[in-house]
């Protein structure tokens, strides 16, 4: 069983700085991509980051500059650190991961079960 736990979400002001992480378990072959979705209210999820396995990086315009997406040297946890936080980033923070159980199975994407992150004025 695989299994994706997101941690550092919480209330911050807007200016300021998060970290969340993402820890991936399980029975594993290996990893691909990684990425960080968020879904704000009344609004469809979206990509916010996404890092492969080879630390190639692809950022949403919205949060170009201020985000940063980075994988430990394993490749089982992934980081998002969050600077200059705006409002509009307000929403629950999604951790995926794209991999393969086995050496014989294809991948597949699993899903965290999300972390909110709520800026204040």
């Amino acid at each position: 069983q695989v299994q994706l736990v997101e941690s550092g979400g919480g209330l911050v002001q807007a200016g300021g700085s998060l970290r969340l992480s993402c820890a991936v378990s399980g029975s594993i072959f290996s990893i691909n991509a990684m990425g960080w979705y968020r879904q704000a209210p009344g609004k469809q999820r979206e990509l916010v980051a996404s890092i492969t396995s080879g630390g190639s990086t692809n950022y949403a315009d919205s949060v170009k500059g201020r985000f940063t997406i980075s994988r430990d040297n394993a490749g089982y946890t992934v980081y998002l650190d969050m600077t200059s936080v705006k409002l509009e980033d307000t929403a629950v923070y999604y951790c995926n991961a794209d991999l393969r159980r086995t050496i014989s199975t294809y991948r597949s994407t699993y899903w965290g079960k999300g972390t909110l992150v709520t800026v204040s004025s």
